[in-house]
Parts: structure tokens; C-alpha cells; sequence
């Protein structure tokens, strides 16, 4: 077996409706194509031997056992390989239950599809499936424990922790979009201008000097203190010598700690002789050159959490310990305390595994114990200095027993720190009471405070934190979002995306759009290329500045990895015809329409699809759509505009040479057809077409009608505006025109246009992508025998083909129509140019299709100057 290519979709995508993460493996299995499993003597047997969970697995049977059943009665590899890959992730810890298996056409070779929780560990699952499949039909032991330790692994660097994760399911309640932006706790909530950005439990909102504020440990308590708030009498020391002095105007007990440490490191509390307090200073100054002395405060160890200068919760915090039996020594209640299920590495799951470091080896020798030792049964040991988490602490909820004085004080610590979201520690013997300078202390004030101790308390009633915190965020439930239109189809779409932007920008949007031509941010070009993919959109909706997204959705990025955001507002399927067939296993133009309609299948149920009417293909997509209809046509007869309408819907379609909006029975005329610029006075045909879906995204974006109408007079077809789209550039003695057409459709629409133009002579440099069929290659050659009286052949993006071969092709479809027109080869594409501008008669049109937009236009206005200029 083969593994052809392992793709990873990451939003809205051909293989399901709603399921945005899916592995899609290509996969050849060779000969075993004419093997099923039930002729594979042994091979169901060894499976279910080797993971007898698949049991599990219901299949299309719907019942238990479902999929072990296909196995013994027949089925492919491919889809065991799919519920392989599938069982493994469940087995290391992910809840990944989506899968399919799809053949190709080419027999033997499928796309195994199944879901996945990291992208790193679906690879590998899909990569281990193949493998253990290998083994069992040679006979050969698989180490499944393997496999999943590495799926563990791999799952474990890459999810989100505890906190980070619960952040993202309410925001995700709520609809608001989540973006990641490392492979941490780095969080991207809402889009555009709507953006806020999160780190763990620090916000974009939080302020970066109440951040260092908190710090710094030692500022914090002077804070505090000028402003009554009960804190331990302590100094700032950074040298041993002064630890003496420091020592006596404390008095014992006391406590030492880093001036900026976390997570309770470099702590040493209850210290009470001098050595224990040089012992202390030096393991401070391992974190920190300052060391902060201390009063230790007896008690119980709570943290208050204030999110937007409110309390949310309470936890009394308690330090890692283990519960003498009478029989185990130190370290195998350790280890039998670790074995809970809720406890993990680090922040991985709800509770921390007790590490033995140097601070329990040394609480174990100032009380003359070992880690051998045994304890008396119920004799409790602690093994840490500070009660924190993630040293393996545990917490109780205490937030209903809380006095209103405590509520007061830590809301005011808040707001003193000026600190949207913060963890401040206390230690009391109870919050119950109010905590005054003789029954407490303020510890500290954290930023970025854990969460995971309200959410999942070791005991006590669970707290939904991370609600507060993204109402702070977006409050009055808005949802992150701003509006979206996507558009796709086989023809216009660029122009139809850069249309909609330049219509929103005039109704007063910041607007960021994607095309196949480079990504631009109010007009502002961000990248030149091809940026029509989900990495285009991503960046769009990254930027703070942009309110409105026009996102340009094309069929190869769509199949490589789903589009670039999960929902949209408005989406535009322009048309659908044949083009790009034969690629990426899509042979048909119906297949080509499934993958199209991933687009409208992605708008909100209170959105809108703006489909073509005029289209079977794309008028159909609204039978499996949830969302509003509009749709548009160049006849305004049109039956199925007319039934639309009928029903109240929105339409738009050209009457009497005006664009005309039909909302039910109510019409308005937007302008005069042959007075709009990019209709080149009314002789373009596909150029009338791309206006109509532009017009009525407009419209469902309530933007003004005057507004609309003056931005069509402003849209000027242009290098500037619409580059490589119907670019005519004039010289002294003949005109040029640059496009990008590149399938028939094109040529058919472009020819309608060319029969327009008045002049003496025709001339064509043309060219075929390589990887297209052979008779879309000869068809770009027949129907420009149709429009030219020259034509001249250039190459440029060959992909599998040789030059000769695309030559060959191109002049045989020319040959089936005119045998007698003028063919001349001239493979560079400037060089072509040249050829045709040196070789122009007075009154010629030549016109140019063009795979290198910018170049091409910035050569041909060098050789306008430089007429002007001879």
C-alpha cells in the first residue's frame, strides 16, 4: 500500500457539511483492491484480537459490532484503515468518531477521511493505521502501546490546557470564532476590527503595566499596604548579608520568595531558624536577584478570582499530600495518588501529578522522614510549601461562604491594580469572616491567573469562570463576527470580489478582500499571488482594521484544505462550468459543482446565497441550502426569477438597459447598463453578469442605493482597479488588451465581446495550462481561430506538459476551425508581447491572455511611455 498524500482540512469542506477538522488520506492499496477481508484468511481474527475496542465501532450497520461485521463479510482495506485510524486517537485520549472512505476513479486508490482533535497526531494516526495494517497481513506483531504513547504525545503538545480550552467552548457557545495563533494559548476571539486576543487568562484588554505591577511582588505589597489593604510586614533584600538584619525586623515565622516568580517557585514558607532562612534566600535567588522576607501568615491558603472588577470565585487551596495507610512507604502513595486519572502533566488535565522535587525531599528531611518511610494510617504529609495547582495541589469551592466585606476587598485590590482579570491569594483561617491585619494577609496578586480550579474543583460546586470573562470581552452577547461575503464559481469571481470590496468601502467599510491576485486591505495591496486559498482569508480576518471580509474562494483551496473561516455572512457562486476537470479527483463538472457549493453551504441560516439563476448547476444548490435565497439573471424573464420573486424574494437581473433589484413585487433601478464603466458601454456581456451578484450583496448589506450607484461610476476597468481583467491600453496606432481568461467559458464569454470590437485586425497570444484536458486545450485553440486573424502561441505555466506538446494541442484545435490563420510560437510571455506590438498595424486590437498579471502590465505601460516619449 501507498499513502499518496495526507491532507488536513481546517474549515468548511467537500468531504462534510459541518465537520471542519478532517485528515483526508489518498491511498493506494495495489493489489489488495482485489482482496476484501473476508478472502484474507486470519486477517478479521487478528484485528479484532489486536484492538478488541473496535467492537465499538456500529458502522453503517448502526449497531454495535457493525464494523467488525463488514470485516468478516467483506470490505476494502481503505475502510478498516478509516476506523483504524479513527480507534487509535480514541484510544490515546481523543474523541474523534467522523469517518469515510471514498474510491477515486482510478481502481485500487482511495480518500480515506476521518476526523481528528490535532492536526500532528491525525497525521500520524493516518500513517500508524497503514502501518498496522501492513503488519497483520504479513504476519507480523504490531505494538500497539507504541502508537498510542507517540498519539499521546503528539495530542499533548498541541491541545489547548484546561483553561485555555474552556475559554474556547464558550466563546464557540456562543458563536464566536476562534482562532489560533501558536501552537499555545495564544487565542485570536472574533475577527477584523471585532478581534480580541487572549493568552491563557491574560487579555488583550488587560493592561500591560498592571501586568508588570503584579509582577513585581514587592510593589505590589507597597501598593496595598498605603492603600489598607492587609498585607505580611516584609523587606526587599538582594544580598545574603542583608538577611540577618532582615530576619530580626520580621520576627519568625517568616517566609522567602522571588520579587517576579510564578507558580509558587522558588518559595519556602514556615521558616524558622536562620539557616532554614539562608537555605530560603538562596533558592529565591534562583528565580529572581530580589528576594522578598516575609511575616509567614498562618492559615488556610484561598484564591479569589476577579474577572472585569468582579468576583467570580473562591477556592481554598491545599497543598499536594498523601495519606498514611500504615503499609506503603512515601513514594508509593505518590505514585498511587498520581495514578488518579484526573491528574496529568503540567496544565493537561485537572489536577497536576505530585512531582518529588528538591522542596519535598527537603520538607521530608526537616521532618526526619524518607521516601521509604512509612506513615501511620491517616497520618496526613504534605509535600509542598505553597498550595498551587500545578505543583499538585487540590481546590475546594468556598465561593458561597464568602463575606461581603472579602468581595469588597477583592474587588478593590482589582481595581486598585488596575487588573481586568487577576488571582489574588490570601491566607486566613476562614473567608467566612471578615479578614482584617490580624486574621490575614494578601499573599500576592497574580495575572493570567489559572482557571482550572474553579472550573473543576477537587470538591465543591464547579464554576463556569470563563462566562464572565467573554462577556468582558464581547458584551450584549455580540459574537466576535464580522460580515463575511464569499465568493466562488469558475469565472468572475475576482472581479465580482473586488467589486462587492469597492462597493462596501464606499458605503463607508474598511474592507479587506482575497483574490487570485493578491490580498488588499482598504485598496492597500497586502501580497500579490494567488491568495484565493484559506491562507488569504486567514489573514484578512486576522486584521484589526478591516469590518467587512470579501473572500474569493477557489476550487484548488477548497480541496487542499477547506476555506479559511467557518461561517459566512453572504456567499456568490458566480457559475460553474469546465474547468480545471481532471484534477484533484474531480472528473466531472457535477463533482465540480459539489466542490463550489461547500461555499454557500457554509452561510449562516440567517444569511444569504446569491446564486445564478441562469446556471442548472448553481440555481440547484438552493435545494440543499438552510439559508435565504437571491438570485440573479440577464433575463429578466427568467421563470425561475419570476417564481422567486413571486414569493417574496430577492432578485437582480437587467430590463430595458437598467440593473434592476426586485425584492417580491418592489422594483428599483440602480443605473443605466451601457453608463456603468466596467460594462465597457454595454458591449460586455460576462461583465454584466459579474455587476449582478455585486448588486445585491450590496442590497442584503443595507447599503445605501445613491451610495451603490455612484460606486459603479467610480469602478473603472483599470490595472488598477480590475488588473488582468479586460485591461485595454491604447497606443498611437493600435489598442491592447490584457485578461486573464484561461478556460472556455472565458473564451466563449470573450469572444462575444471581441465580435464588438471595430478594427482592422485581430491578433491573439494565447496559451494553455498543461495540466488541463486535451480537449479544453484544443478548445482554447478552436474558439481563438474564431476571434483572431493572428494568432500567436506563447507558453507559461506548462505543469506536466512539454512546450511542443501545448503548441502541438493548441494549433490543432486552431487548424479544426480556420486552417489558414497566421500561427507563430514565441514562448515568452513578454517576448510575445513585443513580437505583437512591433509587428501591430494601424487600427489593430491585440489581445493578450496573461498568467503574469503585474509584470505584464508594468511592461506594457513602460512601452506606452516610451512611445510618448520617442
Amino acid at each position: 500500500m501507498e499513502i499518496i498524500e495526507i491532507k488536513v482540512m481546517r474549515g468548511a469542506n467537500y468531504w462534510s457539511g459541518n465537520r471542519e477538522k478532517l485528515i483526508v488520506m489518498k491511498l493506494d492499496i495495489g493489489d489488495w483492491e482485489q482482496r476484501p477481508t473476508n478472502t484474507i484468511n486470519g486477517f478479521g481474527g487478528a484485528l479484532e484480537r489486536l484492538m478488541p475496542s473496535l467492537k465499538s465501532h456500529r458502522c453503517s450497520q448502526g449497531v454495535e459490532g457493525g464494523f467488525l461485521e463488514h470485516v468478516r463479510i467483506g470490505t476494502w482495506l481503505g475502510h478498516v484503515i478509516e476506523h483504524i485510524a479513527l480507534e487509535l486517537q480514541s484510544l490515546a485520549g481523543m474523541e474523534c468518531g467522523f469517518g469515510r472512505t471514498r474510491s477515486t476513479n482510478v481502481k485500487g486508490i482511495y480518500h480515506v477521511v476521518f476526523s481528528y482533535s490535532t492536526e500532528r497526531a491525525g497525521k500520524y494516526a493516518a500513517k500508524a493505521a497503514v502501518d498496522l495494517v501492513e503488519n497483520l497481513l504479513i504476519g507480523l506483531d504490531y505494538n500497539l502501546d507504541v502508537a498510542i504513547q507517540e498519539l499521546q504525545r503528539l495530542y499533548n503538545s498541541e491541545k489547548l490546557g484546561p483553561s485555555t480550552f474552556a475559554i474556547v467552548k464558550e466563546a464557540q457557545s456562543r458563536n464566536i470564532p476562534y482562532t489560533r495563533l501558536n501552537n499555545d494559548s495564544l487565542l485570536m476571539l472574533g475577527q477584523g476590527r471585532s478581534q480580541k486576543i487572549i493568552r491563557a487568562s491574560v487579555a488583550s484588554t488587560t493592561s500591560s503595566i498592571a501586568v508588570d505591577l503584579a509582577s513585581d511582588k514587592d510593589a505590589t505589597r507597597n501598593l496595598l499596604s498605603r492603600s489598607y489593604i492587609p498585607v505580611p510586614k516584609g523587606m526587599l533584600i538582594d544580598d545574603i548579608n542583608e538577611l540577618e538584619e532582615a530576619v530580626k525586623n520580621i520576627g519568625f515565622p517568616l517566609v522567602t520568595k522571588p520579587v517576579n516568580g510564578n507558580h509558587g517557585r522558588g518559595i519556602t514558607t514556615q521558616i524558622t531558624t536562620l539557616d532554614q532562612a539562608r537555605k530560603g534566600f538562596y533558592a529565591a535567588q534562583k528565580i529572581s536577584e530580589d528576594v522578598i522576607i516575609e511575616r509567614f501568615i498562618p492559615g488556610n491558603d484561598y484564591r479569589f478570582l476577579v474577572i472585569n472588577y468582579k468576583l467570580a470565585a473562591v477556592a481554598k487551596r491545599t497543598p499536594a499530600l498523601v495519606t498514611g495507610n500504615g503499609r506503603s512507604t512515601i513514594e508509593e502513595l505518590i505514585h498511587e495518588t498520581n495514578s488518579d486519572p484526573k491528574r496529568g502533566e503540567g496544565h493537561q488535565k485537572v489536577l497536576t501529578k505530585i512531582s518529588i522535587d528538591a522542596a519535598t525531599l527537603s520538607i521530608l528531611a526537616a521532618k526526619e522522614l524518607r521516601l521509604d518511610s512509612v506513615l501511620s494510617i491517616g497520618e496526613i504529609l504534605f509535600l509542598k510549601d505553597t498550595a498551587n495547582l500545578s505543583s499538585g495541589g487540590t481546590a475546594t469551592d468556598v465561593t458561597d461562604m464568602v463575606h461581603p466585606q472579602n468581595i469588597f476587598m477583592a474587588e478593590r485590590i482589582a481595581r486598585l491594580m488596575n487588573l481586568d482579570i487577576c488571582g489574588i491569594d490570601i491566607m486566613a483561617e476562614d473567608v467566612a469572616g471578615s479578614i482584617t491585619q490580624e486574621n490575614g494577609a494578601v499573599i500576592e496578586v497574580n495575572a493570567g491567573p489559572g482557571l482550572r480550579m474553579h472550573l473543576s474543583p477537587t470538591e465543591g460546586t464547579p464554576r463556569n469562570v470563563v462566562a464572565p470573562l467573554v462577556d468582558m470581552l464581547f458584551p450584549n452577547n455580540a459574537s466576535g463576527r464580522i460580515p463575511v461575503v464569499a465568493v466562488t464559481g469558475t469565472n468572475g469571481k475576482t472581479t465580482v470580489t473586488r467589486l462587492i470590496a469597492h462597493l462596501a468601502q464606499a458605503a463607508g467599510h474598511h474592507t479587506g478582500y482575497t483574490t487570485t491576485d493578491g490580498i488588499y486591505i482598504d485598496g492597500t495591496t497586502i501580497r500579490l499571488g494567488d491568495c484565493s486559498g484559506p491562507g488569504g482569508s486567514a489573514t484578512v480576518l486576522r486584521d484589526p482594521l478591516v469590518d467587512f471580509a470579501v473572500l474569493e474562494c477557489a476550487r484548488g483551496g477548497i480541496l487542499r484544505a477547506g476555506l479559511g473561516f467557518d461561517k459566512c455572512n453572504i456567499s456568490v457562486v458566480t457559475n460553474v462550468t469546465e474547468d480545471h476537470l481532471g484534477l484533484n479527483d474531480i472528473d466531472t463538472i457535477e463533482q465540480l459543482a459539489r466542490v463550489k457549493a461547500v461555499v454557500p453551504r457554509s452561510t449562516f441560516d440567517t444569511g444569504t446565497a446569491i446564486l445564478n439563476a441562469d446556471d442548472d448547476l448553481v440555481y440547484q444548490m438552493k435545494d440543499t441550502l438552510t439559508c435565504s435565497i437571491a438570485l440573479f439573471s440577464m433575463d429578466a424573464n427568467n421563470a425561475r426569477i419570476k417564481k422567486h420573486c413571486s414569493e417574496g424574494g430577492l432578485a437582480a437581473f437587467v430590463e430595458d438597459n437598467y440593473f434592476i433589484l426586485r425584492k417580491g413585487e418592489w422594483k428599483t433601478k440602480i443605473a443605466a447598463v451601457n453608463q456603468v464603466p466596467l460594462t465597457f458601454s454595454g458591449t460586455c456581456e460576462f461583465m454584466i453578469k459579474n455587476i449582478l451578484p455585486a448588486l445585491l450583496a450590496a442590497s442584503i448589506s443595507n447599503f445605501p442605493v445613491e451610495t451603490t450607484a455612484a460606486a459603479l461610476q467610480s469602478f473603472i476597468p483599470s490595472p488598477e482597479l480590475t488588473p488582468g481583467r479586460m485591461n485595454i491600453f491604447e497606443f498611437k496606432n493600435f489598442r491592447l488588451m490584457i485578461d486573464y481568461v484561461h478556460n472556455t467559458d472565458g473564451y466563449i464569454q470573450m469572444k462575444k465581446f471581441m465580435e464588438q470590437v471595430d478594427a482592422i485586425k485581430k491578433t491573439g497570444i494565447i496559451s494553455a495550462t498543461g495540466d488541463r484536458r486535451v480537449e479544453d486545450i484544443k478548445n482554447i485553440g478552436r474558439y481563438a481561430a474564431l476571434m483572431f486573424d493572428e494568432i500567436i502561441i506563447r507558453h507559461g505555466d506548462n505543469r506536466g506538459r512539454t512546450e511542443e506538446e501545448l503548441s502541438r494541442l493548441l494549433s490543432e484545435g486552431i487548424r479544426e476551425i480556420n486552417s489558414n490563420v497566421k500561427v507563430t510560437i514565441v514562448s515568452n510571455e513578454i517576448e510575445s508581447i513585443q513580437y505583437a506590438i512591433d509587428h501591430a498595424q494601424r487600427g489593430e486590437f491585440i489581445f493578450v491572455c496573461v498568467d503574469d498579471i503585474q509584470n505584464t502590465i508594468a511592461y506594457v505601460e513602460q512601452q506606452i511611455e516610451k512611445e510618448n516619449t520617442a
